[in-house]
């Protein structure tokens, strides 16, 4: 799963370094779990994190092989989060998105997301000297 997600991250020139590595997943599952799509049985294709906070679910980290893209993964990935989230309770549902790729807010609005707010930008990997960040919260009602 690791490798997939490091994949499909890899077009974030801005940041220093690769997505996330074992210690970095082993901090996410503390709090959360990744939700893992496949093309056979043990062929991980893609991966979403997911985390419960009360009556809001959020995920993030929505991650596609770069060779299986454009063919309906992603979006099946977001529903997995989005039935995860509403049979555990949740109302609503968020996500973050970095200012940096702004191409992903129209394929979020046509899911029925909208801007609800931005956030400080808190990388777990450094960005490049000179580039500067913030992140576009989006939300849905479950």
């Amino acid at each position: 799963m690791i490798a997939v997600i490091n994949a499909a991250f890899g077009i974030e020139t801005f940041l220093e370094g690769t997505r996330i590595d074992e210690a970095g997943m082993a901090q996410m599952q503390r709090k959360g779990e990744f939700l893992v799509g496949e093309n056979e049985p043990g062929s991980i294709i893609a991966a979403v994190y997911v985390e419960l906070r009360g009556k809001r679910g959020y995920f993030g980290v929505l991650a596609v092989d770069p060779k299986c893209q454009h063919a309906g993964s992603g979006r099946a990935m977001i529903e997995a989060a989005e039935d995860y989230c509403r049979e555990a309770g949740c109302r609503f549902i968020d996500l973050t998105v970095l200012s940096l790729r702004p191409e992903l807010l129209p394929f979020y609005r046509r899911l029925g997301y909208v801007e609800s707010g931005t956030e400080e930008f808190r990388p777990a990997r450094p960005l490049r000297p000179g580039v500067e960040c913030h992140c576009i919260v989006m939300s849905k009602a479950l």
